[in-house]
Formats: structure tokens, sequence, C-alpha cells
């Protein structure tokens, strides 16, 4: 039984993705994420301008007439969302935690794939694998997805990505289209992000809060790494010490973006402190116009 004030907290949930789903997204999903296989179709007569290695051979020998083989585009993909439900992503300075801005957005990713009839699946990870939901259709089964990103308690308070997206290669059978929804202060996993973007579409969704990019002047400060524990004095009135901070925060978002790259995944950059939606919007318009 669900108690009504997570009832609640779902119900407002699936309310403001499903109308951003609706207003900002209508066509920019289906657009964006065709799938990428061909079925059969049917078989037809040989028209002019017709590609000769359609040609069907057996059945053109048989009716003594040339005839080809028809495919179509297969439409139903299986979505997987990977949410880090890491200590680093229970942060946030702005209006809300980073692990609830990402539980949003893996709302808004589900509502739009159960709504162009494909499946979604849900791993929660930490530095271990902490939940599975296997792929399915249907909004009972979206609402459990969504109930599961904004209610599952981890156990785990480190990030492991390789962990997740090992698990993801051992568990899923088809090509999936696999969102990974992470702030990745994780260790090396550049090798499993490009083994794993070779057999599936993997798009990286990263989560960021504007003090994890400089630091207010507020003077003697105690900083803490929610992972590790480690925490330590800065004294933030010194120019020198939030330029050095904000020096190796660009420099870390600049590697992480080239470690992207270099395996040819797809980002979306999202922060706590500016609405989502444009951000999702543009991401999706540039891709569509990428694969026209």
């Amino acid at each position: 039984m669900i108690p009504k004030d997570v009832l609640k907290k779902i119900r407002r949930i699936q309310i403001t993705t499903s109308r951003m789903v609706s207003d900002v997204f209508a066509g920019q999903y289906q657009s964006t994420f065709k799938g990428k296989g061909m079925e059969f179709d049917e078989v037809r007569q040989y028209q002019p301008g017709d590609e000769i290695r359609s040609i069907d051979w057996n059945v053109t020998a048989r009716m003594n007439h040339p005839y080809i083989k028809k495919f179509v585009e297969e439409r139903e993909l299986t979505v997987m969302i990977l949410l880090d439900m890491s200590a680093s992503c229970f942060f946030g300075t702005v209006k809300q935690l980073k692990v609830q801005l990402a539980a949003e957005i893996c709302s808004l990713l589900a509502l739009s794939a159960t709504r162009n009839n494909d499946k979604v699946g849900f791993i929660a990870f930490t530095d271990k694998v902490e939940k599975f939901i296997p792929p399915r259709k249907g909004p009972r089964h979206v609402l459990r997805v969504v109930r599961e990103a904004l209610y599952f308690n981890p156990g785990g308070t480190g990030t492991d990505i390789n962990a997740a997206l090992e698990f993801l290669n051992r568990v899923t059978a088809r090509k999936t289209v696999a969102f990974i929804i992470s702030d990745f202060y994780s260790q090396e996993y550049k090798r499993m992000l490009a083994v794993t973007n070779k057999r599936h579409d993997c798009i990286a969704v990263t989560i960021t809060d504007p003090r994890e990019i400089e630091l207010p002047a507020v003077g003697l400060i105690t900083l803490e790494d929610p992972e590790s524990k480690k925490s330590f004095f800065v004294d933030s009135s010194d120019i020198s010490v939030r330029r050095d901070y904000a020096d190796a925060a660009q420099k870390r978002l600049r590697q992480r973006l080239m470690l992207f790259r270099s395996v040819n995944v797809d980002s979306i950059d999202i922060r706590t402190d500016i609405p989502y939606g444009m951000s999702l919007y543009k991401f999706f318009r540039a891709r569509e116009r990428r694969m026209r």
C-alpha cells in the first residue's frame, strides 16, 4: 500500500512531466529515437528505380517476373534508464536535490517512451546495482518506474558506472536506448562506456549543481565528500581559493565532455538552477537534424 503523501508526489510528477511530454516533446521523441532495425513487410513487383539488391530471387524465379522484398523500419524500442542514486546525488543548493531532479527527468523519459508504445526498463545504481525493473509497456509499469525513481532508498553510497553498464549488457538481449542519468563522479568508465555504446545507443544525462562549479565568498566553510565522508576546511573569502576551485571544476567538465565525444556518446547537460526542459528539447532537435 503506497502512502497518500507518496501518491500525491508521484501524481504531481506525472502531471508536470506529462504536460511537458505533450507540449514540448510532441513528436520529438519519436522522430529522434527511430528503430534502428528493419523488419520484413511484403513482397511486391519490381518497379523502375527499386534497389536491385532488394530483389527476391526465389519469388522472381517462381513468378517469372522480378519481385522485391519490402522492409519497414522497426518502430518499437526498448528504453533503459540508468539512475545514479549515490550519496553525491543527494546534494542540492537551489530548489531540489540532484537525485530529485534526476527522478523527474527519469519520469519524463519514461512517459515519452510509453506514449510511443515503447518498453521501459529501470536500473538504480550506486557502487552496485540496487534495483532492476525489466522493460515492459503500459501506464501501470511506468508508474512503478516513477515510484522507484522517487522513493527508492539505496544501500550504497559510492558511484560505479562500470557496474551499471556491465549489468545492462547482461540483462538486455536486444539493442536499447540507454539514458545514464548521473553526476558521473565515478572511477574510470571510458572503456566500458565505449563497449556498451557499440551495443546500445547510450546517452549521458549529466546533473550538476552550481556550487559544484563555483564557491560563494562566505568565509571559512567545511566541504565534505558525501561518498568518502572526507572533509576539509576552505577559506572561501580567498579569491585564489575560489579561482582554483572554479578552474578545477571547469577542467573536470571539459574532460568529461571529451570522454563522451571520444566514444561517440551524446550528452545532455542539466543543472539544478536552470529549467531542464529547454536543454532536453535542444538535444532532441539537434539529434533529429543530425539523423536526417
